[in-house]
């Protein structure tokens, strides 16, 4: 079974500067997880839960998950106060009763929590598909937000996994 991580897709992303590509990155997000559901895979959706008075504070606008995801009923909210979802959550339980063949990770911030999240995933053995176009980031000071990404793409093909990791755009995994 593809089960999809979505990383942190909230709206307070939109605070700060813009993030590279993010509708286009919502649209391959929410394209996917139609692709993964029919074929009767799991979406899983990460929530920031952030300290008072930050962006993601719990039940503040800026927590709640972008208005343009396309959710559905049977999709997974998994809450996490760090860059890494494992840690401290039942992330780990919920994959190993899905039976997962295949973690899709998308969303935000790729040199961060989205990071982190493929890392800790090759660590416990997981076969990891980072998203290639399926995740954004802003400017950082010293790169530009397109290097950002092209860097951790380039950086998570190479990691040494198990099972190892393929980044695939979204269109490679759309048409398989």
């Amino acid at each position: 079974m593809d089960v999809m991580l979505v990383v942190d897709m909230q709206v307070g992303v939109r605070k700060g500067a813009p993030k590279y590509d993010l509708l286009g990155v919502v649209g391959r997000i929410n394209a996917l997880g139609v692709f993964i559901r029919k074929r009767g895979g799991r979406v899983v959706f990460i929530q920031h839960a952030g300290r008072k008075g930050d962006d993601f504070e719990p039940g503040t606008p800026g927590w709640r998950f972008l208005p343009e995801l396309r959710r559905a009923p049977d999709d997974l909210v998994v809450a996490k106060t760090l860059n890494d979802p494992f840690h401290d959550t039942p992330l780990c339980e919920i994959l190993n009763e899905l039976g997962v063949n295949r973690l899709l990770v998308t969303g935000w911030a790729t040199d961060f929590c989205v990071d982190s999240t493929v890392r800790r995933a090759v660590t416990l053995g997981r076969p990891v598909v980072p998203v290639a176009d399926g995740h954004t980031v802003s400017d950082r000071p010293h790169l530009p937000a397109r290097a950002v990404i092209e860097h951790h793409n380039w950086i998570w093909s190479g990691l040494i996994a198990p099972h190892g990791v393929e980044v695939l755009p979204t269109h490679a995994i759309l048409t398989g």
